[in-house]
């Protein structure tokens, strides 16, 4: 074998040396990829309130799908709803879980329970609540729980007045939520001081830092 073919074949062997080893760090790359979003997931808590199954009338006959309503929150006073659509449930879960991240919304609270009673309504959906004195729990049913604790209330009473349907009352939760304000605010609103619109409890846990 001549000098030439020798130093050819040793430059392809590196050559496909280097290539298997770009493809080695490629797949790496992906694999923690996946695992950086299943730990970016694993921080968020996650509920399916409903899944259904839809159809939909066409020329061969009927198509079938699945939706999802998902709630995701932080824990820590984050939360969001999504609805998801799929042919198959898995895959109504996950565009759920995606759509709700991307709504996610921040819920005023003060030691754990949420700032001023409020009352939501959406479509034939009412849902009321108001604050709570620790170790109440959270007192509340049917759908309306499930964002209560995603967004981490942990002290409320809530009560659904309206439509008994499971998204109509996610909807009504979630805007009365978003009714929230903070007590600064309404101070503003009002013009009087931070000591005459909040609770002398809610001043004392906001005073040893437990609001969110």
């Amino acid at each position: 074998m001549s000098e030439r073919d020798r130093n050819g074949g040793r430059t392809a062997e590196h050559g496909n040396n280097k290539d298997n080893r770009d493809n080695r760090g490629r797949r790496d790359d992906r694999r923690g990829g996946r695992r950086n979003q299943d730990d970016e997931r694993s921080q968020f808590i996650e509920r399916v309130v409903t899944i259904n199954r839809v159809s939909k009338v066409v020329k061969g006959g009927r198509r079938f799908s699945f939706t999802a309503l998902v709630i995701v929150g932080d824990g820590q006073g984050m939360v969001g709803v999504g609805y998801g659509k799929a042919k198959e449930v898995p895959a109504a879960i996950q565009k759920g879980a995606e759509e709700a991240r991307k709504n996610f919304f921040r819920v005023p609270m003060i030691a754990g329970t949420i700032t001023h009673p409020v009352q939501g309504e959406d479509a034939a959906g009412v849902v009321w609540m108001s604050p709570a004195a620790p170790g109440t729990g959270v007192i509340a049913g049917g759908a309306a729980r499930p964002v209560l604790e995603c967004a981490g209330v942990q002290d409320v009473l809530s009560k659904s007045l309206g439509s008994d349907n499971a998204i109509n009352v996610v909807h009504a939760t979630v805007a009365a939520l978003k009714q929230l304000v903070r007590p600064e605010e309404v101070a503003a609103r009002r013009g009087k001081t931070l000591e005459e619109v909040t609770p002398a409890a809610m001043l004392r846990a906001r005073a040893a830092g437990q609001g969110a």
